[in-house]
């Protein structure tokens, strides 16, 4: 072959294909190749077109077709011929944003979406929670209602209310309401205050409760009711109203007996306050504001609650069954319908849910004296009395620690107490009267009281350590 065959062949040149961008080379602007790969040449014999490999006429021919077809989608064909892509680096950025935008957008819509169901869960939540609630309630309810309605169907209480019932009916005939025409212009119902004794208006003149018991016509009520009373007139449980007579009257226990002609009465029996126990139901009738015959119902407060009425003598039941003006003089009834007590003061201008009741025992004794008397002869001492220090009491030889400490003795200016002449001095603790145990001066005052005038006590006194018992002559407690 001469010189110029050889001119004219081709010579092979090692061109990598070209790629885009993310090939890692750089591409030539003006020709699109490699321009730091060298050029190799063939020898003879070896093969003239490599894979992958272009001429230079083919070359030629694209740039040319470049050339010539100003329009990118001409060079972007020029370039594709040539293995050059035609995606430049502002397009590649315009899709990066569009990408972000989209994910920004993504990213808000479910930031609202999660904020919306927050919400939602916000006010569902409570609300179902709520009327889960009132679901549940009104469910129980219901069962508590249903199971009521069917076991109250067999009247379980009645029982209970028959009993209550068959206490108003037989203690209802034996009550009566009186009304009084007074020489005053009011009537008082005593009210006990705490801190001193008081008295308050009643709201109607001369209205109050009494109990008959005695067939004979023998009724018992408050002193207060009839005080000054010109003309009292008694309203029977069948309707009867007759006039009343007063028989006797006791100012220190506030204790009145009054005397009706009448047949056929129903007399009200007596319990004995002493054995009740505190907690017992109680029920008090009278005619409060003047309602006949109203009855209440409460449990025994306390017992012996002296001291409160300004007398050593009132030693009171306490109750809270509802006492108003009007219900003086009225029982207060056990559960066998037996009289416990007489209602007579309460707490404050108003019912409180504190009432009081002068004890049967003592209510049955001042009605037996002054029926049988007209009037009612006390025990006496003559002592002044005060409540003992607990350590000088034990010292003294009170085991108890307690008693009624003798502050003074009546002796002298021609009159010489009982006490005095059974040797009793000031000092002394008495801690038994008979065989009743003192555990307060209220209690020996009440003892000393109750026993009859002449007869002789076995009193038990403290005196420097030791315990001796004298023999005191009861005398006749001195008019006030």
């Amino acid at each position: 072959m001469d010189e110029r065959s050889d001119y004219r062949q081709p010579i092979p040149s090692k061109i990598p294909p070209a790629t885009g961008i993310g090939s890692g080379l750089p591409i030539h602007q003006t020709t699109g190749w490699n321009t730091q790969e060298p050029i190799t040449t063939h020898e003879p014999g070896e093969s003239s077109r490599p894979s992958g490999a272009h001429d230079f006429a083919s070359i030629r021919q694209a740039v040319r077709a470049a050339s010539s077809s100003p329009d990118e989608s001409s060079d972007a064909a020029a370039a594709n011929l040539v293995g050059v892509s035609a995606s430049p680096w502002d397009e590649t950025s315009a899709d990066r944003e569009v990408l972000r935008v989209k994910l920004a957008w993504a990213k808000l819509m479910w930031l609202m979406a999660f904020l919306m169901v927050l919400l939602a869960v916000s006010y569902l939540v409570p609300f179902i929670a709520e009327n889960t609630q009132y679901a549940i309630t009104r469910g129980k309810q219901r069962a508590e209602y249903d199971f009521a309605k069917q076991h109250l169907a067999g009247d379980p209480l009645a029982q209970m209310s028959q009993a209550y019932q068959m206490v108003s009916q037989r203690v209802s005939p034996s009550v009566v309401h009186i009304n009084t025409i007074a020489s005053g212009s009011d009537v008082y119902l005593p009210t006990l205050s705490l801190q001193s004794p008081s008295r308050s208006r009643m709201p109607a003149e001369g209205q109050g409760s009494g109990f008959i018991v005695d067939a004979g016509g023998y009724v018992v009520t408050n002193y207060h009711v009839i005080r000054d009373a010109q003309r009292i007139q008694v309203a029977l449980s069948d309707g009867r109203r007759v006039e009343g007579q007063i028989i006797g009257y006791d100012k220190e226990t506030d204790l009145a007996v009054l005397k009706i002609k009448a047949d056929k009465l129903i007399a009200a029996q007596w319990a004995n306050s002493d054995d009740v126990n505190v907690g017992s139901l109680v029920w008090a009738v009278g005619s409060p504001f003047g309602l006949e015959r109203s009855i209440t119902s409460g449990i025994l407060s306390a017992k012996h609650r002296a001291g409160l009425a300004g007398t050593p003598y009132q030693d009171f039941l306490q109750s809270d069954a509802a006492v108003n003006p009007g219900n003086s003089g009225g029982p207060l009834v056990d559960i066998q319908g037996r009289v416990l007590g007489v209602n007579t003061a309460i707490v404050g201008d108003a019912y409180q849910g504190i009432s009081f009741a002068v004890p049967s025992n003592v209510a049955r004794e001042v009605f037996e004296r002054l029926r049988d008397d007209g009037l009612v002869r006390r025990g006496w001492l003559g002592v002044a009395l005060d409540v003992p220090d607990r350590e000088e009491a034990i010292k003294a030889g009170s085991t108890e620690g307690n008693g009624a400490l003798v502050s003074q003795v009546v002796d002298g200016d021609g009159m010489q107490s009982p006490a005095a002449k059974a040797g009793i001095e000031s000092g002394d603790i008495v801690i038994r009267w008979n065989d009743t145990p003192v555990d307060a001066p209220a209690t020996l005052s009440n003892l000393v009281a109750r026993t009859p005038v002449g007869s002789t006590a076995s009193v038990v006194i403290a005196r420097g350590g030791q315990q001796s018992t004298v023999e005191v002559v009861v005398g006749l407690r001195p008019s006030p």
